[in-house]
């Protein structure tokens, strides 16, 4: 399992880890492509979820890279793959708690002058900060082979180096833990203000609370609850293969426990694709109907295609098939 400081990464495992990698990569595509191609669903939180999208698109693709690679030694990719994930995986955490932040400000505070406002803070820390961190790394010979003591095949404080806990925690691990309290608590703060406001209006409108929540509020809530689990859910392998690399206890290099580990680091992109696009009824009622409408033309194109066969015995059969198939897929939409 383990070679000296080295733990291996089994071929099983870079399969699935370079499959979460895919699914991040295509969910975070998903939610920059929703915001350019609609404008009208351009909201500032949701600019704010495509800057967090870019990081996590580039932590996927460096991840990605270094577990197809699975690096056994220095070389001069290793560090760029390095560099790159530390800082789009830092960055990453940073816009992560700045969503929270403007939700807190905007819903909690009631301001949004106030929370447009931090939008220039969050670019000047989200990408300043680990941007300094990663060139410091860098220029000073931290970054590089790890021999995926916490990591999964790909690059990150390089482990030869006698300062490399320091490292590890400047570079993730100490915004990693952060966040970790960061998230609940704004989160909760805003589930109870919400709760409380509802609570008040119930008062001066009793027909309130004999009517159910409606479909788009409970999920609203739903969303707020998970937002903060879902993180700590994916990201608690990795802090737990740290606090045993700590301990010294090789348990770290435990095969379920790396691949829980490479799972949870690569698929944060998926996740927010899911919580965003896919359970955000506007967005995928859109997505519905362009798949709807492309699935439409291609019907027409190859309708238009076999035209010239109705000619032949059997075409009117087969035309009266398809105006079929397409009344029953129009009712379905």
């Amino acid at each position: 399992m383990a070679n000296g400081n080295h733990t291996v990464v089994y071929f099983s495992e870079q399969v699935v880890v370079l499959f979460s990698c895919g699914l991040s990569l295509l969910g975070s595509s998903l939610i920059i492509l929703t915001y350019v191609i609609w404008p009208d669903l351009r909201t500032a939180p949701r600019k704010l979820l495509v800057y967090l999208s870019v990081s996590d698109l580039l932590s996927a693709a460096s991840y990605a890279y270094g577990v197809w690679r699975a690096f056994r030694t220095d070389s001069l990719d290793c560090v760029v793959q390095g560099a790159i994930s530390t800082f789009a995986n830092t960055s990453s955490f940073f816009w992560t708690v700045a969503i929270a932040v403007y939700l807190y400000v905007f819903i909690v505070r009631s301001s949004q002058r106030v929370a447009d406002s931090l939008e220039l803070i969050f670019h000047l820390v989200s990408w300043g900060v680990p941007l300094i961190i990663t060139t410091a790394g860098v220029c000073l010979k931290k970054i590089g082979y790890d021999a995926s003591e916490v990591s999964v095949g790909w690059c990150w404080v390089r482990i030869s180096a006698p300062d490399h806990i320091l490292w590890m925690l400047l570079t993730g691990k100490i915004w990693e833990f952060l966040a970790y309290i960061t998230l609940p608590v704004l989160y909760i703060l805003i589930k109870r203000h919400i709760h409380i406001a509802h609570a008040a209006l119930s008062e001066y409108r009793p027909i309130l609370p004999n009517r159910p929540l409606s479909h788009s509020t409970s999920l609203a809530d739903m969303k707020l609850t998970l937002i903060p689990i879902i993180f700590i859910i994916l990201r608690i392998w990795s802090t737990v293969r740290f606090i045993l690399l700590l301990a010294g206890s090789s348990a770290r290099q435990s095969p379920v426990l790396v691949t829980l580990h490479g799972i949870g680091n690569t698929l944060q992109g998926a996740a927010n694709c899911i919580m965003f696009v896919l359970f955000t009824q506007p967005i995928r009622a859109r997505l519905c109907a362009t798949l709807c409408c492309c699935s439409k033309h291609r019907a027409e194109t190859q309708h238009s295609h076999d035209a010239p066969h109705r000619l032949l015995p059997g075409g009117d059969t087969l035309t009266h098939r398809d105006e079929d198939s397409t009344s029953r897929a129009q009712a379905e939409t």
